[in-house]
């Protein structure tokens, strides 16, 4: 893997953020945190500039996406949103516009950030603590070993009130229309279906995936037809929630959006609450809701109930599955695993989504 160009990095971030604060004078990176890039998903920059403003000495903290070298993770909703930083950028701004949920501040999107030569914004520093991925919030981290029964109860809580913020936003009226997968203002999860099957077949180059062809199926078959289309975050969990005292402080990660019914995101939520408890074995802590109370405490914060939970709850594992192709195959060409090896359909989550509908899975897990 080739070394990072700090100096390149230093010279794109101070030329920003000197555009984005045109009375700071002096103003210098004092201190880069690069994440050794995978290109997976957006790359994280966490840095800190120094300037001078007014007579004074500043000092602030940001946080900046930029663009992966092979493109983001997730499908492209339609032509003209084929940038995951672009995209991430413009459903931010207008979240944070509606004023329903905790987002950090937002600087201007740049398309075109030299000398790096890919798509770039910057945001707040928002202090907290965000539950861990690796190793996974339910095996350790402060939810496991600091973390009262009536505190993880709390966060939940505070986590499907934050959803339902989101999913409480009027997509017509927030002018989310450059969203709309149909380009006719009538989204649909028929046209999810279709772009997440475009998707997962382009990724496969040939390759076949039994099982999430029959999840392709089952959804095709049982597709429920709501009409409650609203926003969807898209990766709705509490890994992408900064939380402070248990309550949540800014909501991140948005590059998986789209206009769905709502309850997509109670199904990805409730998925990756399985993966995370029941597929790896983990006794449930005290005080952490069970699958059905979140579903109730997510019903009280809509004030409306929900519909065809399982349903979603598979249509998340599926995308789940798709996402997986590409991120198995960037795996192998980011030399961090074999190509005889690669993960890309063997993998945990296409044995939860057949274990989810119930059928055999062909392709047994290599993780």
């Amino acid at each position: 893997m080739l070394p990072i160009d700090q100096e390149g990095y230093e010279i794109a971030l101070e030329n920003y953020l000197s555009s984005e604060k045109p009375d700071a004078n002096n103003l210098k990176i004092i201190e880069l945190d690069i994440p050794v890039a995978t290109g997976f998903s957006n790359e994280t920059i966490i840095f800190t500039a120094q300037w001078e403003e007014d007579g004074k000495d500043r000092t602030e903290k940001f946080v900046g996406r930029i663009e992966p070298k092979d493109g983001g993770m997730f499908p492209v909703q339609h032509s003209g949103l084929e940038k995951s930083c672009y995209l991430q950028h413009r459903i931010m701004q207008t979240v944070a516009e509606q004023k329903v949920v905790p987002m950090p501040e937002l600087f201007s999107f740049n398309s075109n950030l030299e000398p790096l030569g890919r798509s770039f914004f910057a945001m707040s520093f928002v202090e907290g603590e965000i539950p861990s991925d690796n190793p996974r919030y339910t095996v350790e981290g402060f939810l496991v070993d600091s973390s009262t029964p009536e505190e993880r109860k709390l966060l939940i809580e505070d986590g499907l009130r934050v959803m339902a913020g989101i999913h409480s936003i009027k997509w017509k009226e927030a002018g989310l229309e450059w969203l709309d997968s149909s380009k006719a203002g009538a989204p649909s999860t028929q046209h999810q279906i279709n772009i997440w099957r475009d998707y997962s077949l382009s990724e496969l180059k040939g390759r076949e995936h039994p099982v999430l062809d029959e999840a392709f199926k089952w959804l095709e078959g049982n597709d429920p037809r709501d009409e409650r289309i609203g926003l969807s975050w898209g990766d709705s969990r509490i890994g992408n929630i900064i939380w402070q005292d248990y309550r949540a402080a800014a909501v991140l990660d948005w590059e998986a959006c789209s206009l769905l019914p709502t309850e997509a995101d109670l199904g990805w939520w409730l998925m990756f609450d399985r993966m995370s408890f029941d597929d790896m074995g983990v006794e449930r802590m005290e005080g952490y809701p069970t699958r059905e109370e979140m579903i109730s405490m997510y019903e009280t914060f809509t004030g409306e109930a929900t519909r065809d939970v399982y349903y979603w709850e598979v249509f998340a594992t599926m995308r789940f599955c798709s996402i997986f192709i590409r991120l198995g195959d960037r795996l192998v060409e980011a030399g961090f695993m074999q190509e005889d090896s690669n993960p890309a359909v063997p993998n945990m989550v296409t044995a939860s989504l057949a274990k989810h509908l119930g059928i055999d899975n062909p392709t047994p897990s290599i993780l």
